[in-house]
């Protein structure tokens, strides 16, 4: 049996048209993702997410989707409910460790059934970038606390969280966005701290989470590492500090390659992300042209990123424990009674 492409697409609108069906059963790509513009009604979301399956006869094809909180969710009301942002368990969690944890880790079951309700299945959840003082705002309150240790933490719960509740989490943005002073949606981070700092602080969430099944790279460019390359398109990057230095060894994901910090066609950056040790391409925009050329420079996912896609079904299999409607709704009594003060 033949792999899947290792790609992951998104699509254009909340319906599928004949061409993009046409196009995902001959491209055959691993998954899919979905973002605000695919989202309408429960039920129309949902006959996209299986519409979607059915392309490429697959019903266990991954659907992905970002519904962190705050900011960045793609659910929104009236459907679904509205999220705190990371930054507010991060503050709870400094004040009491205990309440903290016990918050972000109701806030990610809460979280994956609604992302679960749709029919997705991977929610791009926890960020594990430090705050700092230079952080460019579109991280800001989307990063948990200051210090990897809390950082870690709050991440290690919200995994727990989704796992849970059958939906994978996805560690981001490894290794660390978080020094990053512009917006790698429009241009390319460059981060000057030395290789010991990065080791100290950067790089410590994800390496203490790095049994997790699924990571997101960063689109930075970490001179201490490589200073001719992005991490993403890095084989540097990816294998002495993903692999080696951090450990891990999941399935890796690029960031969206249609982000600016990539320089390139779409088809170069997407061989490049492949070329360099990731083991699946992600283009989120949806644009017919631009993943007809990334099809053409992209071939099946490797056996390695195969073994890893697999292992990761198995460990979400081994932690999920659904609480049911009741637990759910005792859940969000709960994280109400732990945060009063959002509303």
């Amino acid at each position: 049996m033949s792999r899947p492409r290792a790609v992951i697409f998104g699509c254009a609108g909340p319906d599928l048209t004949p061409a993009e069906r046409a196009f995902f059963r001959d491209s055959d790509p691993l998954g899919f993702i979905l973002f605000a513009r695919n989202v309408d009604t429960p039920d129309r979301t949902r006959q996209l997410v299986d519409n979607l399956r059915a392309c490429v006869a697959r019903s266990d094809a991954p659907v992905l989707i970002d519904q962190e909180g705050g900011r960045v969710a793609r659910l929104k009301r009236p459907h679904w409910r509205k999220a705190p942002p990371a930054r507010l368990f991060g503050d709870l969690y400094a004040r009491d460790p205990e309440r903290g944890l016990e918050a972000v880790r109701l806030n990610s079951r809460l979280l994956a059934a609604d992302v679960a309700s749709v029919g997705c299945d991977v929610d791009c959840l926890p960020v594990l970038d430090i705050a700092f003082p230079e952080t460019h705002a579109v991280i800001g309150d989307r990063a948990y606390a200051d210090r990897p240790e809390p950082v870690a933490a709050l991440g290690r719960a919200a995994a727990e969280g989704l796992l849970v509740e059958g939906v994978m989490p996805v560690i981001k943005h490894i290794p660390g966005h978080g020094r990053a002073t512009v917006d790698s949606h429009r241009s390319l981070p460059k981060v000057s701290a030395p290789r010991d700092v990065l080791e100290r602080t950067d790089f410590v969430p994800f390496k203490l989470l790095a049994d997790l099944p699924w990571a997101m790279t960063g689109h930075l460019l970490f001179e201490a590492v490589d200073p001719a390359a992005c991490i993403t398109v890095s084989a540097r990057g990816v294998q002495e500090v993903i692999r080696d230095h951090i450990g891990f060894d999941g399935l890796l994901l690029s960031d969206d390659l249609s982000m600016q910090a990539l320089g390139g066609s779409l088809g170069e950056r997407a061989g490049r992300a492949l070329a360099a040790g990731c083991d699946v391409a992600l283009h989120c925009n949806g644009q017919m042209n631009e993943m007809t050329e990334i099809a053409g420079q992209t071939g099946p996912m490797t056996g390695a990123a195969g073994r890893r896609f697999d292992g990761g079904r198995a460990f979400l299999a081994r932690h999920h424990d659904p609480a049911g409607r009741a637990g759910l709704a005792a859940a969000a009594a709960r994280l109400a009674a732990l945060m009063p003060e959002w509303g």
